[in-house]
Order: C-alpha cells, then sequence, then structure tokens
C-alpha cells in the first residue's frame, strides 16, 4: 500500500483537469491494464459535465468490453446482529440498547436460503457481527447447512477478519469470496468512527485481505464505506489496496463496492459526525466510473441501499453486480408483510433500504436499460478465480463465457420461475443474445445446453 500521505499529496492541487489530460486517460483506460494513482487523481478532478460524460461513456465499454452486458445478481443474508463493536455508523452496534438481538439457528438459516433459491437466487452473501458466540463455527455449520439442503450454488461471506488458520476452514467448507471492507481507510477516522471492539484495529484489517490469500482464497471483495471521509481519498486508496494485492499475489479485488452511507436505527446521536462527507448522486456515477476504469477486471457492486433511479444509472457508468430483493435483518426473507410492515423487526435492521423491488422488477429494469440479467455462479466451480479470471477479463476473453452463462442462467430462471406478463420481454433478451455470440463453438454448446433446459436439466454452463 502507497502512504495516506501520498494521496493527500494527489488530491492537493485544486484544479480541473483539461479535456487533453483526459483523452489519454481514457486511452490507456480501454487496453483494459488499469490506470495509476496520477491518472485516477487527475479523473477525481474532472469536473466539466462533457468530460465527466466521457468518463462514463468509457466506463461503459470497458465494462462491455469485459464482462459483457451481463449484470450480475445476487442477495445477502444476515444470520446475526449481535456485535462487541462500536461503529458509530452501523445499527448493530454494541452500544444500541434499542436493538432487539437476533441470531439464526442453523434451521433458520436454512429457511433463510431456501426463499432465496425460490426467487431465484443461485448466489447468496452472508453477513454478520463480530461476536465471539457467533463465530467461525457457527459460520461454518450454516455454510455446510445451505449447500447440503438448498439449491445454493455459491456461499460468500462478508464477516469479521480471521487469522490464517480460521480462514483456511471457512474456505474448506466452499466459500467462493471472503469480504472485509475497510470502512474508511483515513486512519484518525477510522479511529473515530470504531471507538471500541476488535475492530478499532485499522492494520489488523487493512491485512485481511493477505491472510485471505494465505489461507487459499483467490478471490477477495473489498471496500469504503461512502460517506466517512471525502470520497477521494478512500477511492485512490481502495484501488491502492487493488494494485497492491495484483502485484503480490497476481489478482485484484475480485469485488468492490460501493456502499454509501444509510440511517440506522441507534445511530441518532452521531448524525453531525456522519453527515460532514455526503456523497451526491453524481459522485456516486462518478466512482463506479473511476472504479471501471482503474481495475477493469473487478466486480463494482451496488446495492439496494441506493435508489431504483440511481441503480439504472449506475449501470451505464460501469456497475456489473446488483443486489436485489434485499433484507437486511435477520429473518427477514421469511416475513411475508417484510416490505410494508413497521414492527419490532424493522428495526433488527442493519441499515435502511431504498430499492425494494422484487427479483423479476429488477431483472425487467436491467433489460429494459440493454443488459442482461445473470444467475451466474460459473467461474467459482470451474476454476476461473484468482490469477486466471483476472488473465481473462484483462485480455478481453471473459466476456463470451459471461454472456453465455448469463443466457443460460436466466433461461433456467425463466423455467423455475415464469415471469408473468413479461415472458416476452425475457425471451427477446435471451433470443437477441444468442444472436449476438460470435464464436460458432460456444453458439453450438449453448444450443445444446438450451435443449437440455428445456427437457428439465438444471445449472449448465460453459
Amino acid at each position: 500500500m502507497v502512504s495516506s500521505e501520498y494521496i493527500e499529496r494527489l488530491l492537493e492541487e485544486d484544479r480541473y483537469t483539461t479535456s487533453g489530460e483526459l483523452a489519454p486517460i481514457l486511452k490507456e483506460a480501454e487496453a483494459l491494464r488499469g490506470l495509476s494513482l496520477e491518472q485516477v487523481a487527475l479523473l477525481l478532478k474532472t469536473e466539466d459535465p462533457a468530460l465527466l460524460q466521457k468518463i462514463q461513456d468509457c466506463a461503459k465499454g470497458i465494462k462491455q468490453k469485459v464482462f459483457g452486458n451481463r449484470i450480475v445478481l445476487f442477495a445477502p443474508l444476515y444470520l446475526s446482529n449481535y456485535c462487541i463493536n462500536a461503529c458509530l455508523y452501523c445499527g448493530f452496534k454494541s452500544s444500541n440498547e434499542e436493538l432487539p438481538r437476533r441470531a439464526l439457528t442453523t434451521e433458520e438459516a436454512v429457511q433463510e436460503a431456501h426463499a432465496l433459491v425460490a426467487m431465484g437466487f443461485k448466489r447468496v452473501l452472508l453477513v454478520a457481527g463480530e461476536d465471539k458466540k457467533y463465530g467461525l463455527d457457527y459460520l461454518i455449520k450454516i455454510v455446510r447447512a445451505i449447500y447440503k439442503e438448498t439449491g445454493m450454488r455459491i456461499i460468500h461471506v462478508n464477516a469479521a477478519p480471521m487469522e490464517i488458520a480460521e480462514l483456511k476452514k471457512l474456505k474448506a467448507a466452499g466459500v467462493g469470496v471472503y469480504q472485509v471492507f475497510q470502512e474508511t481507510y483515513h486512519q484518525p477516522t477510522y479511529k473515530t468512527m470504531h471507538p471500541a471492539g476488535p475492530k478499532k484495529n485499522y492494520n489488523y484489517r487493512l491485512a485481511a485481505m493477505d491472510r485471505a490469500v494465505e489461507a487459499g482464497f483467490a478471490d477477495m471483495g473489498i471496500g469504503t464505506l461512502l460517506g466517512l471521509y471525502d470520497y477521494r481519498f478512500d477511492l485512490l486508496s481502495t484501488i491502492a489496496h487493488s494494485q497492491s494485492l495484483l502485484k503480490k499475489y497476481g489478482t485484484h479485488a475480485h469485488t468492490i463496492s460501493i456502499p454509501r452511507l444509510r440511517p440506522a436505527s441507534g445511530t441518532d446521536g452521531d448524525k453531525e459526525t456522519l453527515s460532514k462527507y455526503s456523497v451526491s448522486d453524481a459522485e456516486m456515477k462518478k466512482i463506479v466510473a473511476i472504479y471501471r476504469l482503474s481495475v477493469p477486471t473487478a466486480g463494482i457492486v451496488v446495492t439496494t441501499r441506493e435508489p431504483e433511479a440511481l441503480r439504472r444509472e449506475l449501470l451505464h457508468a460501469g456497475a456489473s453486480q446488483l443486489s436485489a430483493a434485499s433484507r437486511t435483518n435477520p429473518g427477514g426473507y421469511n416475513k411475508a408483510d417484510a416490505l410494508t410492515e413497521d414492527t419490532q423487526d424493522k428495526t433488527l435492521e442493519q441499515f435502511t433500504t431504498c430499492d425494494q423491488r422484487s427479483v423479476t422488477e429488477v431483472m425487467v429494469a436491467i433489460i429494459k436499460e440493454g443488459g442482461l440479467p445473470s444467475l451466474c455462479t460459473t467461474c467459482y466451480r470451474t476454476g476461473r478465480v484468482g490469477e486466471h479470471f483476472t488473465r481473462l477479463t484483462s485480455s478481453g476473453e471473459m466476456h463470451k463465457f459471461c454472456q453465455a452463462n448469463a443466457l443460460l442462467s436466466l433461461k433456467e430462471y425463466t423455467i423455475d420461475n415464469p415471469p408473468n406478463g413479461k415472458a416476452e420481454l425475457f425471451n427477446e433478451a435471451i433470443k437477441k443474445t444468442f444472436d449476438s455470440i460470435e464464436d460458432k463453438e460456444i453458439k453450438d454448446k449453448v444450443i445444446q445446453k438450451l435443449n437440455a433446459l428445456n427437457k428439465g436439466e438444471k445449472d449448465l454452463y460453459l
């Protein structure tokens, strides 16, 4: 990692980037090699609306070149809101006495996973607060039960930093991506935001990805909570973190998430502290585009923290993954009236969400924006991970697999979850994607697998 002082120096100069400076940066980004921190700093200093549009258009083109028009969908599954940390921004913080605490049993977690599978999800992100009672053994037991008892095909985990020996056990249980967000890379702000609990150890958290690689994880997820500090500093730091992983291990961060600070129960007393660095919608589009130009191989993840209209716009700025129909409270998916009720369970949420559309509604919106919804889990199960994944994506070879597998996963979805009143829209998207496949060998394989799906086979991919 580069020093904070160096990043601050890059941001010091108070001027705007010109068209002449921007053009060569965009040209270099199109080669899919990423950008230097100096070039990223110039992108951050771009304010002219016409130039910002050029950045977003370039990012959209790069996303298309790397992944095609597919947009991966997933859902978080919150297991426990017990937590021994005191993060000022989080509804799960230990000092929040208003919060009813709950940890799902293994059976309840399996029921939640069944509910997600019934919606059409094939991948899930398990999320839990940091608590000794509900730690590694608790997570592993649930991971194994979900794999055994549901149709979930890949499980990712967002959990507290662990030791290498612990991470090896988590990996052995079948976890695909291990996520740890630094929240903010600005150490003084980090110290303020994390006054108590193990999470206050900045350096231990920062090294979590290195320990994960040593434990055998090929794919890691990073990110910051936008709004805790100057987003420009945290964006540069996140890119520097991903670049350090590439230099040491041959792979960028697999995903970069862009959660933006949202209201949470029990954080009212910290409103003044938490409102100083608010991030606008226009800045969110800029952030997504710059991440795509700088780390072209990463999945840029947008959550339901963001409203429907902005999520649509972020697809055109380079975003490639969306959560959908999310609940941020343990047990939220098995509440029939979870979308509308204002009951005690609502206070179990870690934060409030903005986009509460169903999976099908999100899919329809993606298709109307020219994208292809994808429930694919292929890469984790075929070894297209880590360095191999980075090589395929940076060479422009991955999009042909993404295109074919997104098509197959969407076809399976329409068979299992017939989209009432929208079948024609889905079928047109599938046909359009099929017609656009240029590789004859891949096209022939897709025909065979589409025929097999129509005959009742499942889980087919290239």
